[in-house]
């Protein structure tokens, strides 16, 4: 494995598109603003209308688009659709107009499904520029004024509240209280604090705490600032332009079946012409008779079932991944995710809950473990034993919980879809924490509060309780610990602080990934009605809790599968590069020491993560040496999301793209198969997506990822099936005028075989369940023929088969006592009996069929079978029949001959089978896993 180069130098390119200068989030407010022609006043109206012309309304452009006639007709760009084409021409060439008709509507209904998906691009778009908001309060000509947001321009001040979104990139003047979230955007857990104090010019998106970003939303406080982007040049602007930029790339079973459909018609002209020749210079066949054979010939090699076969297979799948919570807008997608070898999950959402939990206490008596995710009050407090712990037995513990219980002002209330929060997400954990240990706040009367500021990080309350009035402070642990002079000692009184042992305690949960919050309290004086910050000292701490959003446990599960499945994980989150591995470590991505688990194993030299910066410092080749050796990346942006998969790509790896914000929407474009959550993802998300999943659930990837690799099976099972009956007909046809014989089989008699076997035999394999151990092999390569060598000689094996058994019961029967007519009605059976014997073959690709297990599991199959009987029986019996395809009444031996056949058939194929496994173990390296190979 490869190390990290040394970065260089990050490039000065920040510059935000709307501000003269350099990054407005660098420079003092009042500079920026001058910038801009702007002030405390805002600007003038005439001012703000020369603007509006010059740089437009403040609104996400629509994509320029080709027109419908091009993207209509490039539906029809694709080699299985002209392998449909040409078949459609060779039924009118023999006046088979209905099959002309059916034809032809396959491909009409595969561009229809093509075109209409090929809006999603646009879709994902809308979903963008619905995020943005409808109105503006802006300050122009020193009064304040609400306008249409598509007015706002460049050097607008604008005003702020809880609950509005912001109408456009703002460089913050003044804030009060401010948070924003801005987790679609940024990926982060937590909404973002924001004030006026300039950062760092290289801080990343989630960094910028001196701006306001176009579509976040205000959660708390109040703030104004100057606009310094307008419409497409705002972060949302960019990211539009990711979505429309990003590559749309073929599938792997679309690149298989195009190499696949050019060789069988490079194939079928070849032997046409050479058919052709000899049959004229050593046989003297007469134009007629070599046209007519020739269309036979075409007719009975042109697979024309396949494209509508693959196309119901791939229908099937999407249903049956529907029923598991996996919505597919695209079909090739449901095939695709078989082909996964990398998944890129985004973190927030996904992989965790989203929903902030408490996880652990610290006091000075011990550590106290909280069971339970999310905001759903189930769950134990567990004492330093490892049993329960009563607030009553625990004084220390009653002390923590208590302080956060009523310096609160979040609610957990039950829901039809489980527990939801009413407030912030912090405070949520904390309120279920306090449920958890059964606090309720009973007998306690809150007379005061002194709200969350981000500049001093704490909050507040004065609560009147049995024992007299108490301040009760909740708030950063440097900040709290700052202003405590005594702890809470277990048995609940209070004792000297030891300031080094809880800095250690805190180092120590941070460590963890943890969030980490004192909690305090001090006795108010009596009569005390209000709280300050003069009130708060000389505070007791009663101890710390440490918060995260916690990892679906369903997720844990699925990441081990995936790497069991060869499928390798990786995080790609905005958050904290420390909580960021401690959820990894939680995950399985990466082990107790930091190291990967995923398939490729360690290195001493690859990084445990990579932030958004160490990623901006390298180029594209350097990424591209290190991508794959790493598992975890922190504190990303969208570009960075969409680099990471292109340099997956790069190294040829079928890439999934998770996630739910309109941050994730260019990576999901870009990825070979974009997820989207469909509960709490955005809609720019989903239509971005070439999947949606219902439930919000990582775990439903991997089993989506199963039904892909079932799919695929089953394809590959339909093409091994369907290719003997085209080539075992085409044999029939080449063979008899190569040695210049009567043709066993007309035209339209191999129009019916066909008919009846190609397509509705084949269906029946779609409904194949997915063979043992399915997801214990590694990764197929998507690069990979969809026939490889094996599987051609086994096709070709049993063409020859097939079609040797007809042409012997054909040249048998006619020398005997049959008509021609009916000796090519016993060889069509023979035909049609062979490839239902052979159908039984092709349900296990990588085991015996001598088993009670061919005979069961697929009720398709018996139906398909019997509908196959009773129709060759209509064939044979029927007159109508006779005069539509020249068949004839044949007696028994036109049965028991083609049926003796056909089973010699099934066990011939059985042999081979057979013999190829045993290759196939002698040549795998000693101790090395085996795969069958199909012979």
């Amino acid at each position: 494995m490869t190390a990290v180069p040394a970065p260089h130098p990050a490039s000065a390119s920040a510059t935000a598109p709307g501000a003269p200068g350099s990054s407005p989030w660098a420079r003092p407010a009042a500079e920026v603003a001058a910038d801009l022609g702007s002030g405390p006043d805002g600007l003038g109206a005439a001012a703000a209308a020369r603007l509006l012309a010059e740089v437009g309304p403040n609104e996400l452009p629509p994509p320029e688009r080709p027109p419908l006639w091009r993207r209509v007709l490039a539906q029809f760009q694709d080699v299985l659709v002209y392998v449909l084409l040409v078949s459609a021409g060779l039924k009118a060439i023999l006046g088979e107009w209905i099959d002309f008709t059916i034809i032809l509507l396959v491909a009409v209904v595969n561009a229809a499904v093509g075109f209409i998906q090929e809006g999603r691009a646009e879709s994902a778009l809308d979903g963008i520029r619905q995020m943005l908001s409808p109105s503006a309060e802006v300050r122009r000509g020193g009064s304040w004024a609400t306008v249409d947001a598509a007015q706002v321009v460049p050097g607008d001040v604008v005003r702020v509240r809880p609950g509005e979104r912001v109408p456009a990139d703002v460089r913050v003047l003044e804030a009060t209280s401010l948070r924003v979230e801005e987790s679609a955007l940024t990926g982060e857990s937590q909404p973002a604090a924001k004030d006026a104090r300039p950062v760092d010019p290289q801080a990343g998106v989630g960094d910028r705490t001196s701006m306001l970003f176009s579509g976040t939303i205000v959660v708390a406080g109040t703030g104004s600032g100057v606009v310094v982007a307008t419409g497409a040049a705002t972060e949302l602007g960019r990211i539009q332009g990711l979505v429309a930029e990003a590559d749309d790339l073929s599938t792997p079973l679309t690149r298989q079946l195009a190499r696949f459909g050019t060789a069988i018609a490079l194939l079928i002209l070849v032997l046409g012409v050479v058919m052709a020749v000899i049959g004229h210079t050593l046989h003297d066949f007469s134009v007629d008779e070599l046209l007519s054979a020739s269309i036979g010939f075409a007719v009975a090699a042109v697979p024309e079932g396949l494209p509508a076969l693959v196309t119901i297979t791939l229908a099937l799948g999407v249903q049956q991944m529907a029923r598991r919570n996996a919505i597919t807008r695209r079909l090739p997608s449901v095939e695709t995710l078989g082909a996964v070898t990398t998944i890129c999950s985004d973190k927030t959402g996904t992989l965790t809950k989203n929903e902030m939990t408490a996880r652990v206490v610290r006091t000075a008596g011990g550590t106290f473990d909280v069971e339970g995710a999310g905001y759903d009050p189930e769950g134990a407090v567990t004492g330093p034993g490892g049993g329960a712990a009563p607030l009553g037995g625990h004084a220390d513990l009653r002390a923590v919980v208590e302080t956060v219980a009523l310096c609160n002002d979040a609610q957990v209330v039950p829901g039809a879809d489980g527990w939801a929060l009413v407030g912030e997400p912090t405070e949520g954990a904390l309120r279920t924490l306090a449920l958890k240990a059964g606090e309720d706040g009973a007998g306690w009367d809150r007379v005061a509060v002194l709200p969350f500021d981000s500049a001093v990080k704490y909050m507040a309350t004065l609560d009147a309780g049995p024992g007299g009035a108490v301040v009760h402070v909740k708030g950063a642990p440097d900040r709290v610990l700052a202003r405590c002079t005594s702890q809470v000692r277990p048995d609940g009184t209070p004792g000297p602080i030891d300031a080094a042992f809880w800095e250690a305690q805190v180092d120590a949960l941070g460590a963890r990934g943890l969030r980490v919050l004192a909690a305090a309290r001090r006795q108010a004086a009596a009569g005390a009605g209000q709280v300050s910050d003069d009130d708060l000292r000389d505070l007791e701490l009663c101890g710390l809790v440490g918060i995260v959003d916690p990892p679906r446990p369903e997720a844990v599960e699925a990441v081990a599968d995936c790497h069991r499945a060869g499928i390798a994980v990786k995080m790609i989150t905005g958050d904290h590069p420390g909580t960021a591995v401690a959820i990894a470590k939680e995950l399985g991505i990466l082990d107790a020491d930091g190291r990967r688990l995923g398939p490729g194993g360690a290195d001493a030299e690859t990084p445990t993560v990579l932030t958004g910066a160490e990623l901006e410092a390298l180029s594209n080749e350097q990424l591209r040496a290190v991508v794959q050796d790493v598992d975890v990346y922190a504190r990303t942006s969208p570009e960075h999301k969409i680099r990471i998969v292109s340099a997956l790509q790069a190294h040829r790896q079928v890439v999934a793209m998770t996630g739910d914000g309109v941050n994730d929407a260019p990576a999901l474009s870009q990825a070979d198969v974009g997820v989207a959550m469909g509960i709490k993802g955005t809609e720019a998300t989903k239509e971005a997506a070439d999947v949606v999943l219902a439930d919000d659930n990582f775990a439903t990837i991997e089993r989506a990822v199963e039904e892909g690799r079932r799919i695929y099976d089953n394809v590959r099972k339909s093409v091994l099936f369907l290719l003997p009956t085209n080539g075992a007909q085409a044999l029939v046809i080449l063979v008899a005028v190569l040695f210049g014989l009567t043709l066993p089989l007309t035209p339209v008699q191999v129009l019916w075989v066909n008919m009846v076997t190609a397509v509705t035999l084949s269906l029946a394999l779609a409904y194949e369940k997915a063979e043992p151990g399915v997801m214990a092999r590694p990764p197929r390569d998507p690069d990979a023929s969809l026939v490889g060598r094996a599987e051609l000689g086994r096709i070709l094996l049993v063409s020859a088969v097939i079609g040797g058994a007809t042409l012997v019961v054909f040249f048998t029967e006619r020398s005997g006592h049959m008509s021609v007519a009916q000796a090519q009605t016993t060889a069509v059976t023979t035909l049609v009996l062979g490839q239902l014997a052979y159908l039984f073959n092709c349900r296990f690709l990588n085991r015996s069929s001598l088993t009670l297990d061919v005979l069961r599991g697929n009720r398709v199959l018996w139906i398909s079978s019997g509908a196959l009987v009773v129709l060759q029986l209509v064939f044979v019996y029927a007159p109508f029949m006779h005069t539509l395809f020249d068949s004839a009444s044949v007696g028994w031996r036109g049965w028991w001959v083609p049926l003796v056949l056909a089973v010699a058939v099934f066990l011939f194929v059985e042999g081979v089978k057979a013999v190829s496994r045993r290759r196939t173990i002698r040549r795998a390296p000693s101790g090395a896993p085996t795969r069958s190979v199909v012979a």
